[in-house]
């Protein structure tokens, strides 16, 4: 079954990063109408309503002797630009999560529409059949409209829920969270690394290698090497590290990582749809035309929160696998000996025998 809201998104980013438009001649010459007016039309009768309340209460012809409404009213009034300024502002913001590199395709794509209207992105003016407005509505909150052609219905946002909704830490769009920073961070916060792998900004350096305590040694403190082969005979040394080891100093950090995320399971749900599913490194998908997304293994945001706890485990262990293959599987694979001579490349037959004499000696068995 298809999802509209990979497809919509996809689409819809596409087209804005191809700059298509821009070549086609019949576009460029048409006049196209983005003047919405989204203020002018919303204040275009208060001020008759404004006079007329206050015509009301001066005059002493209010709906009771008190002139409550009245009285409401014109606050409301008084009020309604400021509420206006700050609702436009919030709901700018919202939508602006769409133009992230890594917003979540599985977000409903309405509000990508709604955020190409209100930045005026070809294809989405009043010519196109697209347009906004705002209405001031009598109990005090305002509304803002979106219609056009690529909506199933009219996106409708109010003021006062979306207000309720951003102060409980809610959003009409979910951010993904940076997963990989926040790895980056892990790696080096953990301490699996030696010291001097990253500056002070915790970025790392070319010299970053994994620390000596985690690299296996033989009982007389020499490195323990794998053998591998090269080719034509020969042969080198590549370092062995104790995995075991590794997955015990990091654990805690991941585990304390991904108690921080699932304070926001939301972002649980885009970190596990743009990154983790799928489990893309940042570099695969800058080799791609356009970023991973989960695809059929994407969580639907109204189906899975809030998340069980099937899916919260099961975020983590991906989390960490995903963890393991990105960051921490470059620094344990393939790595030369750090002791020049055993750098060297060597015949293959003869260390194998050597090896393997050693191996005996070390045992008493030979």
């Amino acid at each position: 079954m298809e999802n509209k809201n990979i497809t919509y998104n996809l689409s819809i980013q596409q087209a804005n990063k191809s700059n298509a438009l821009a070549y086609n001649t019949d576009y460029v010459a048409t006049n196209i109408d983005t003047t919405f007016g989204i203020l002018d039309n919303a204040y275009k009768d208060t001020g008759k309503e404004y006079a007329k309340l206050k015509m009301a209460v001066q005059t002493g012809k209010c709906v009771d002797e008190y002139c409550d409404y009245e009285n409401k009213q014109i606050a409301r009034l008084e009020n309604a630009p400021t509420v206006s300024v700050n609702f436009i502002q919030q709901v700018v913001d919202q939508l602006s999560v769409t133009d992230d590199n890594y917003y979540d395709v599985n977000n409903n794509y309405a509000f990508m529409v709604a955020n190409c209207i209100m930045k005026n992105k070809p294809g989405f003016s009043k010519t196109e059949g697209y347009n906004v407005y705002l209405e001031l509505l009598r109990d005090g909150s305002q509304e803002i409209t979106f219609e056009g052609p690529l909506f199933e219905k009219p996106l409708v946002i109010n003021s006062n829920t979306l207000n309720a909704l951003i102060n409980s830490g809610n959003d009409l769009v979910t951010e993904t969270p940076d997963i990989n920073a926040d790895m980056l961070k892990l790696l080096v916060d953990s301490g699996v690394l030696a010291e001097g792998s990253a500056d002070e900004n915790g970025q790392l350096l070319p010299q970053a290698a994994i620390a000596d305590e985690f690299i296996l040694k033989n009982t007389d403190g020499s490195f323990d090497y794998e053998i591998i082969d090269i080719g034509m005979g020969k042969g080198r040394n590549i370092l062995k590290f104790d995995i075991d080891k590794i997955v015990r100093k990091t654990k805690p950090f991941i585990n304390a990582e991904v108690a921080g995320l699932m304070q926001q399971e939301q972002s649980v749900v885009a970190a596990w749809n743009v990154f983790i599913a799928r489990g893309s490194s940042e570099e695969e998908d800058d080799q791609m035309m356009q970023n991973a997304n989960a695809g059929s293994l994407a969580w639907d945001y109204k189906k899975v929160l809030p998340l069980s706890q099937e899916n919260k485990e099961l975020f983590e262990e991906n989390y960490t696998l995903y963890f393991s293959k990105n960051y921490l599987k470059q620094f344990i694979t393939q790595k030369l000996p750090t002791v020049e001579a055993d750098a060297a490349v060597f015949d293959l037959e003869e260390a194998k025998q050597a090896k393997a004499d050693k191996f005996l000696q070390d045992n008493n068995l030979s």
